[in-house]
């Protein structure tokens, strides 16, 4: 197929291109390089611009007989989001849009969207399944939920096939550690449990040691980002033979503690990662841990990569030789 790859120069986008490019399909990278890389874009066409800009859109989709659309692009920080909610509005729903309608008008009919376990908001069990209540509680996640509606009134009103992938906390690096985690500034555990074991770097800050869990540290669900880069292909290839607007949660479902993550990030390099406590952050839940059983069912996905201390260490593998 030929693919338009919005936000491929990014964390995720980037594996997907490797894994699209590696099965034999074609495909444009669409990435303003706000938060992507060029140099994640080892091969396949890049096109730098922006889902605001329609009329760049309606240039590639004329230039192009784009197959489907797999769409990356988000402003994802929570806290960017409360602060600045006209932007996030503006580029994870109207960006969104003028994608939308670029697809409508060239008769493109398939498109996988990222989405995140932030449209459920507060969680109601520990483990969370599809049918969990979404009440987001920042504008990234009413962001991401606004689009998951407009799929569906799409799927009803122009029959749009496309399916949501809701992660939970994607982690790891590609196995020969020369795309990663690579954002400034670096809100992740993982990246930054890594960064606190350097000579001389300050320790971790973790957010809360009280919490109702096993040792009082939040607990988290962790993919490895090439298992996420397979539940896509997974869920387009899916697509075309099922009608419809469908959500698919993304996860391990296993849940570690911060000090779980801290002790296997030290075992993975021999040296304990410093750390202090700080307060709780607003909104963090105690337990966010995914139920992927449709996308296992329904897609015949299941993650690869299920040991923590293997994903950890494919991070830390990018870590210390950092090319980008």
């Amino acid at each position: 197929m030929k693919i338009l790859l919005c936000g491929g120069a990014g964390y995720i986008g980037s594996h997907m291109l490797r894994r699209l490019l590696r099965d034999g399909h074609s495909v444009v990278v669409l990435d303003n390089l706000s938060t992507g890389h060029r140099a994640a874009v080892r091969d396949g066409e890049l096109v730098v611009g922006d889902l605001l800009d329609a009329p760049l859109l309606e240039r590639l989709f004329a230039h192009h007989r784009f197959d489907a659309a797999m769409h990356f692009c988000a402003k994802s920080l929570v806290a960017e989001s409360v602060r600045e909610p006209y932007a996030c509005y503006r580029d994870n729903v109207g960006g969104t849009l003028n994608l939308l309608a670029a697809m409508r008008m060239h008769d493109v009919q398939r498109l996988v969207f990222s989405s995140t376990a932030a449209v459920y908001g507060m969680p109601l069990a520990d483990s969370i399944d599809e049918e969990h209540p979404c009440n987001p509680i920042n504008p990234y996640g009413r962001s991401k939920r606004m689009v998951e509606e407009i799929l569906r009134d799409a799927a009803h009103a122009h029959g749009l096939r496309s399916a949501s992938l809701r992660y939970f906390n994607a982690a790891g690096a590609s196995g020969d550690a020369s795309i990663g985690e690579a954002h400034e500034p670096e809100t992740h555990l993982i990246p930054n449990a890594l960064r606190a074991a350097d000579v001389g770097a300050a320790p971790l800050s973790v957010h809360g040691t009280d919490y109702p869990t096993r040792d009082g540290t939040c607990v988290r669900d962790y993919v490895h980002v090439e298992d996420l880069a397979d539940a896509h292909l997974a869920a387009l290839t899916w697509l075309d033979t099922h009608d419809g607007a469908h959500a698919f949660n993304l996860g391990s479902g296993t849940g570690f503690s911060v000090f779980d993550i801290l002790h296997a990030a030290g075992n993975v390099i021999g040296r304990g990662i410093p750390w202090i406590p700080a307060a709780r952050r607003a909104g963090d839940p105690a337990t966010l841990v995914a139920d992927s059983a449709r996308a296992r069912d329904r897609l015949g996905w299941r993650p690869c990569h299920t040991q923590i201390e293997s994903i950890i260490d494919s991070a830390w593998r990018w870590h210390r030789r950092r090319r980008y």
